[in-house]
Protein backbone atom coordinates (compact mmCIF):
# COMPACT_ATOMS: atom_id res chain seq x y z
CA UNK A 1 0.00 0.00 0.00
CA UNK A 2 1.19 3.50 -0.80
CA UNK A 3 1.77 5.91 2.08
CA UNK A 4 1.55 9.14 0.04
CA UNK A 5 -0.33 10.12 -3.12
CA UNK A 6 0.69 13.35 -4.85
CA UNK A 7 -1.87 14.88 -7.21
CA UNK A 8 -1.60 17.43 -9.95
CA UNK A 9 -4.44 19.99 -9.70
CA UNK A 10 -5.76 21.24 -13.05
CA UNK A 11 -7.12 18.43 -15.19
CA UNK A 12 -6.56 15.86 -12.45
CA UNK A 13 -8.54 16.86 -9.36
CA UNK A 14 -10.51 19.73 -10.87
CA UNK A 15 -11.82 20.70 -14.28
CA UNK A 16 -10.59 24.29 -14.31
CA UNK A 17 -10.39 24.90 -18.04
CA UNK A 18 -13.39 27.22 -18.38
CA UNK A 19 -12.24 29.58 -15.63
CA UNK A 20 -8.66 29.53 -16.90
CA UNK A 21 -9.76 30.16 -20.46
CA UNK A 22 -12.13 32.94 -19.47
CA UNK A 23 -9.41 34.66 -17.45
CA UNK A 24 -6.98 34.42 -20.34
CA UNK A 25 -9.56 35.70 -22.82
CA UNK A 26 -10.35 38.60 -20.49
CA UNK A 27 -6.67 39.57 -20.36
CA UNK A 28 -6.27 39.25 -24.14
CA UNK A 29 -9.38 41.31 -24.84
CA UNK A 30 -8.36 43.98 -22.33
CA UNK A 31 -5.11 44.52 -24.22
CA UNK A 32 -6.59 44.35 -27.71
CA UNK A 33 -5.70 40.78 -28.71
CA UNK A 34 -7.89 38.09 -30.23
CA UNK A 35 -9.44 35.56 -27.88
CA UNK A 36 -9.59 31.76 -28.22
CA UNK A 37 -12.37 29.17 -27.89
CA UNK A 38 -12.23 27.49 -24.48
CA UNK A 39 -11.46 24.13 -26.08
CA UNK A 40 -8.15 25.52 -27.37
CA UNK A 41 -6.88 26.06 -23.84
CA UNK A 42 -6.55 22.31 -23.17
CA UNK A 43 -3.26 22.48 -25.09
CA UNK A 44 -2.04 25.76 -23.63
CA UNK A 45 -2.21 25.02 -19.90
CA UNK A 46 0.15 22.90 -17.82
CA UNK A 47 3.32 24.98 -17.51
CA UNK A 48 2.12 27.89 -15.41
CA UNK A 49 0.12 31.04 -16.19
CA UNK A 50 2.96 32.94 -17.84
CA UNK A 51 3.55 30.14 -20.34
CA UNK A 52 -0.21 29.95 -20.92
CA UNK A 53 -0.25 33.62 -21.89
CA UNK A 54 2.81 33.21 -24.11
CA UNK A 55 1.05 30.41 -25.95
CA UNK A 56 -2.20 32.37 -26.18
CA UNK A 57 -0.44 35.40 -27.71
CA UNK A 58 2.92 34.39 -29.25
CA UNK A 59 3.53 37.89 -30.63
CA UNK A 60 3.50 39.55 -27.20
CA UNK A 61 6.90 40.56 -25.86
CA UNK A 62 8.00 40.07 -22.27
CA UNK A 63 6.73 43.46 -21.14
CA UNK A 64 3.31 42.81 -22.63
CA UNK A 65 3.19 39.34 -21.07
CA UNK A 66 3.72 41.04 -17.71
CA UNK A 67 0.69 43.25 -18.38
CA UNK A 68 -1.39 40.30 -19.53
CA UNK A 69 -0.35 38.39 -16.42
CA UNK A 70 -1.50 41.22 -14.17
CA UNK A 71 -4.87 41.33 -15.94
CA UNK A 72 -5.20 37.55 -15.81
CA UNK A 73 -4.54 37.34 -12.08
CA UNK A 74 -6.87 40.20 -11.21
CA UNK A 75 -9.69 38.44 -13.07
CA UNK A 76 -8.87 34.86 -12.11
CA UNK A 77 -8.58 35.66 -8.42
CA UNK A 78 -12.22 36.82 -8.52
CA UNK A 79 -13.57 34.13 -10.83
CA UNK A 80 -11.50 30.97 -10.24
CA UNK A 81 -14.48 29.13 -8.73
CA UNK A 82 -17.16 30.26 -11.20
CA UNK A 83 -17.23 27.10 -13.34
CA UNK A 84 -14.48 24.93 -11.89
CA UNK A 85 -15.63 21.64 -10.38
CA UNK A 86 -14.13 18.37 -9.14
CA UNK A 87 -14.17 15.50 -11.59
CA UNK A 88 -16.73 12.80 -10.74
CA UNK A 89 -15.53 10.54 -7.94
CA UNK A 90 -12.53 12.68 -6.97
CA UNK A 91 -13.87 13.94 -3.66
CA UNK A 92 -14.82 10.40 -2.67
CA UNK A 93 -11.36 9.17 -3.70
CA UNK A 94 -9.66 11.73 -1.47
CA UNK A 95 -11.81 10.71 1.48
CA UNK A 96 -11.16 7.01 0.81
CA UNK A 97 -7.41 7.49 0.68
CA UNK A 98 -7.37 9.70 3.76
CA UNK A 99 -9.56 7.30 5.74
CA UNK A 100 -7.01 4.57 5.06
CA UNK A 101 -4.21 6.68 6.49
CA UNK A 102 -2.66 7.57 3.13
CA UNK A 103 -1.22 11.09 3.08
CA UNK A 104 -2.32 13.44 0.29
CA UNK A 105 -0.48 16.27 -1.44
CA UNK A 106 -1.08 18.65 -4.35
CA UNK A 107 1.59 20.05 -6.67
CA UNK A 108 0.74 22.60 -9.35
CA UNK A 109 2.43 25.01 -11.75
CA UNK A 110 -0.34 27.52 -10.98
CA UNK A 111 0.62 30.37 -8.65
CA UNK A 112 0.41 29.54 -4.96
CA UNK A 113 -2.39 31.87 -3.85
CA UNK A 114 -4.78 30.49 -6.48
CA UNK A 115 -3.89 26.89 -5.61
CA UNK A 116 -4.50 27.51 -1.92
CA UNK A 117 -7.83 29.25 -2.56
CA UNK A 118 -9.12 26.58 -4.93
CA UNK A 119 -8.16 23.62 -2.76
CA UNK A 120 -9.68 25.18 0.37
CA UNK A 121 -12.86 26.01 -1.56
CA UNK A 122 -13.48 22.59 -3.11
CA UNK A 123 -11.98 20.28 -0.50
CA UNK A 124 -12.40 22.14 2.80
CA UNK A 125 -12.58 18.99 4.94
CA UNK A 126 -9.69 17.12 3.34
CA UNK A 127 -6.42 17.32 5.24
CA UNK A 128 -3.50 17.63 2.83
CA UNK A 129 0.08 17.07 3.91
CA UNK A 130 1.17 19.73 1.40
CA UNK A 131 -0.50 22.05 -1.12
CA UNK A 132 2.19 23.57 -3.32
CA UNK A 133 1.95 25.90 -6.29
CA UNK A 134 4.37 28.12 -8.16
CA UNK A 135 6.37 30.15 -5.68
CA UNK A 136 9.18 31.68 -7.76
CA UNK A 137 11.69 29.91 -5.54
CA UNK A 138 11.88 26.69 -7.53
CA UNK A 139 11.64 25.59 -11.18
CA UNK A 140 8.24 24.54 -12.49
CA UNK A 141 7.29 20.98 -13.30
CA UNK A 142 8.53 18.81 -14.96
CA UNK A 143 11.48 19.74 -12.76
CA UNK A 144 10.97 17.49 -9.72
CA UNK A 145 11.90 20.12 -7.11
CA UNK A 146 8.28 20.58 -6.06
CA UNK A 147 7.99 16.84 -5.43
CA UNK A 148 11.14 16.86 -3.35
CA UNK A 149 9.67 19.70 -1.30
CA UNK A 150 6.62 17.55 -0.59
CA UNK A 151 8.87 14.67 0.46
CA UNK A 152 10.82 16.99 2.75
CA UNK A 153 7.58 17.98 4.46
CA UNK A 154 6.25 14.40 4.54
CA UNK A 155 9.24 12.03 4.50
CA UNK A 156 8.39 8.79 2.76
CA UNK A 157 10.34 6.18 0.75
CA UNK A 158 9.81 6.79 -2.94
CA UNK A 159 8.54 3.25 -3.45
CA UNK A 160 5.62 4.17 -1.19
CA UNK A 161 4.63 7.25 -3.20
CA UNK A 162 2.22 7.52 -6.14
CA UNK A 163 2.12 10.53 -8.47
CA UNK A 164 -1.13 11.26 -10.33
CA UNK A 165 -1.55 13.69 -13.22
CA UNK A 166 -3.18 14.26 -16.59
CA UNK A 167 -0.32 15.34 -18.83
CA UNK A 168 3.09 14.52 -20.18
CA UNK A 169 4.48 17.22 -17.88
CA UNK A 170 3.18 15.27 -14.90
CA UNK A 171 4.49 11.93 -16.12
CA UNK A 172 7.91 13.48 -16.76
CA UNK A 173 7.85 15.02 -13.28
CA UNK A 174 7.19 11.62 -11.77
CA UNK A 175 9.89 9.99 -13.89
CA UNK A 176 12.49 12.58 -12.90
CA UNK A 177 11.55 12.14 -9.25
CA UNK A 178 11.71 8.33 -9.62
CA UNK A 179 8.07 7.89 -8.57
CA UNK A 180 5.42 5.49 -9.84
CA UNK A 181 3.07 7.47 -12.07
CA UNK A 182 -0.62 7.35 -12.91
CA UNK A 183 -2.01 9.21 -15.91
CA UNK A 184 -5.72 10.02 -15.90
CA UNK A 185 -7.78 10.08 -19.08
CA UNK A 186 -10.38 12.63 -17.95
CA UNK A 187 -8.04 15.64 -18.00
CA UNK A 188 -6.82 18.09 -20.60
CA UNK A 189 -4.47 15.88 -22.62
CA UNK A 190 -4.99 12.80 -24.82
CA UNK A 191 -4.06 9.26 -23.81
CA UNK A 192 -1.40 9.26 -26.52
CA UNK A 193 0.51 11.95 -24.63
CA UNK A 194 0.42 9.89 -21.43
CA UNK A 195 1.71 6.84 -23.30
CA UNK A 196 4.46 8.84 -24.98
CA UNK A 197 5.53 10.14 -21.58
CA UNK A 198 5.80 6.55 -20.24
CA UNK A 199 3.03 6.65 -17.65
CA UNK A 200 3.28 3.57 -15.44
CA UNK A 201 -0.51 3.33 -15.30
CA UNK A 202 -3.30 4.95 -17.32
CA UNK A 203 -6.71 5.03 -15.64
CA UNK A 204 -10.20 6.11 -16.59
CA UNK A 205 -11.77 6.32 -13.13
CA UNK A 206 -10.77 7.45 -9.62
CA UNK A 207 -11.59 3.96 -8.35
CA UNK A 208 -8.64 2.61 -10.32
CA UNK A 209 -6.33 5.04 -8.50
CA UNK A 210 -7.59 3.70 -5.18
CA UNK A 211 -6.89 0.13 -6.27
CA UNK A 212 -3.35 1.02 -7.35
CA UNK A 213 -2.69 2.89 -4.10
CA UNK A 214 -3.92 -0.05 -2.01
CA UNK A 215 -2.12 -2.71 -4.03
CA UNK A 216 0.30 -4.83 -2.11
CA UNK A 217 3.77 -4.79 -3.70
Amino acid sequence: MKHLVIFDLDGTLLNTIADLGNACNHALEEWGYSTHPLSAYNYMVGNGVRKLLERAEPDADSEMIDKLLTSFRAYYDRHCTDQTKPYPGITELLYDLSDRGIALAVTSNKYQSAVTKIISHYFPEIKFAAVLGESGNRPKKPDPSIVFEVLNESPCPKRDVLYVGDSGVDMETARRACLESVGVTWGFRPVSELRSAYADHIVSSPEEILRIALREI
